[in-house]
């Protein structure tokens, strides 16, 4: 469990400095729907482009790069990982 208070103002003045991006993620990556979502597409996105568009389509992303873009191989562009 975090540690972190999320009722103090001062744990999120990292915030600020976040892009537009950044701080949608840090709200995705919370949801448990969107994990749910992720993993079943996970396992559909090589053999099933429909299932991407729907995956894409609900969340509102974007696959920058389209099929065989380089990429880390075995890390998936949105997985819910911590940087490196």
């Amino acid at each position: 469990m975090p540690s972190t208070d999320w009722r103090s103002p001062a744990a999120y003045a990292h915030a600020k400095s976040i892009s537009a991006a950044g701080f949608a993620w840090e709200y995705l990556r919370r949801d448990e729907d969107y994990h749910r979502d992720f993993h079943r597409v996970r396992r559909l996105l090589r053999h099933d482009s429909d299932a991407q568009t729907a995956f894409s389509e609900r969340w509102g992303l974007r696959f920058p790069g389209g099929p065989g873009s380089l990429r880390r191989p075995g890390r998936a562009v949105l997985d819910a990982v911590s940087a490196a």
